[in-house]
This record gives C-alpha cells, structure tokens and sequence, in this order.
C-alpha cells in the first residue's frame, strides 16, 4: 500500500512540472517576440529616418541599431520609441530626436580610441550612442534626478565605458580633459571658454547655440585657433547654469 501511494503522487507531481516549463517556455518566447520588434523598429528608425537624410557613417548607424532606445524613456512614451521625434523625459527636457543624435555623433567622426565628453546626459541615449564608438564617455547632467536615472539604465545595459557625473557643465570635466570631441546637447547663448580649453588640438566640438534660432555649431581646434562651421537649424531646451550669467 505504501509503494502505490509513492507513485500516485509522483504522477501527481508531474503535470505540474510540465505546467512550470510550458510557461517559462511561453515567457521566453514572448520575450524573444519583443527583442524582435524592437530591432525591427530599431531597423526601420535607421532607414528611414537616418539613412534617409544622408548620414552614411557605418559605425554610426551600427549603434544606432544596437542601443535601444526605448530603455531610455518613461514608459508612457514607449509605442513612440522609435519615431521620428523628440519625447519628453521629465523636468521638462526631452530625448532628442534620432535623427538628431545620429548627425551630431556623425560630425565628431569618433573613433575607438576616442574620449568624449558630453554635456547634457538627459536621458543617457546619446552617451550609450557614443559609448558604442569610443573608449570613453564623461557626462555631465545638471538636474540630479535625471543624472541617477541615466547612470543606473546606462549600469544595467552594460556601457561600464561611461562615467555620469552630476554638476554644471559649464565647468566641463577638467580630470578627464583633454577630450577628443564635445558634444552639447543643451543650447548656450555662446560657447562656455571652459570648454573650449578642454578640447584636446585636432578636437571637434559640437553644440547648439542661440535663444528662440538656434543652429548646430561645429568647432575644430587647431593649436590656439578654433574653426567655426555652421551645421543646420535645430531646437533644444537651454543649457542651465553659469552659463546664463553671460
């Protein structure tokens, strides 16, 4: 009798082992489904909204195939990822538009070797871009809530290659300067002289100047000279800090 009741409850056991693997199986399955879409999208993105308006950088576009995007916004925004358009982040800045990120990373022509800085880490998007082409990212973010948010996605997603530091960027980031490129991702009125002084000869700066116009600016340093181009006509929230006092 003993020997018969063993048994029954193995059978008993079993189904509801079967049960357990047949879920997990589902969930993997739905979220393979998932990573699916989002590449598909990721794909899309590029092709159309990159590819499209003439940025032709290989590396470029890699990682903006690679990085996504919608790890990097609130979840009320997460069926507009991969659109054509800034989104809202909170404390009222936003993640710029893809376009926008491919083209200015595109101008500073990284490298490997490469340490960048950037200032306005935002969402961190634009870091985890620039830290797929470079040995290194320093950025900086002057709302704190946004700099621990950006730090702890950018931690998860594994881009241990990006130091997020919270403070004025105005100041730059003198322990890690000089940097081989900058990139500004909020608009100033002019270029802070801080930072400007931390761009290593042969480095590119890009940034967004002006008030209600604004247009990209790339300068290229050469020794003590600083060449200035004019890029194209854009729209970013200001650059905060000591820099409004000038």
């Amino acid at each position: 009798m003993k020997f018969i009741l063993v048994l029954a409850s193995i059978c008993l056991l079993l189904p509801y082992s079967g049960g357990c693997d047949k879920n997990r199986k589902t969930s993997t399955m739905q979220d393979q489904q998932k990573i699916d879409k989002y590449q598909q999208l990721r794909e899309r993105m590029v092709d159309e909204q990159i590819v499209a308006r003439k940025v032709t950088d290989e590396r470029v576009l890699m990682a903006m195939r690679k990085v996504p995007r919608h790890e990097f916004i609130p979840s009320t925004y997460l069926d507009m990822a991969y659109n054509d358009t800034p989104l809202p982040i909170g404390s009222d800045q936003t993640i710029s538009q893809p376009y926008i990120v491919a083209y200015m990373t595109e101008q500073i022509h990284p490298v490997a070797t490469d340490t960048v800085l950037e200032i306005g880490t935002g969402s961190g998007y634009q870091a985890a871009i620039l830290a797929e082409l470079t040995s290194l990212v320093c950025t900086i973010e002057i709302i704190p809530e946004l700099g621990e948010h950006a730090s702890n996605v950018l931690q998860r997603l594994g881009y241990h290659n990006v130091k997020v530091k919270v403070g004025d960027g105005y100041y730059g980031w003198p322990d890690y300067a000089p940097f081989d490129a900058i990139i500004v991702t909020a608009a100033p009125r002019q270029i802070p002289t801080t930072l400007l002084q931390q761009l290593k000869s042969g480095g590119r700066l890009i940034a967004p100047i002006g008030d209600e116009y604004q247009e990209l600016l790339l300068i290229t340093r050469q020794g003590d000279e600083y060449k200035r181009k004019r890029l194209i006509p854009v729209r970013f929230v200001p650059m905060t800090g000591e820099i409004q006092k000038y």
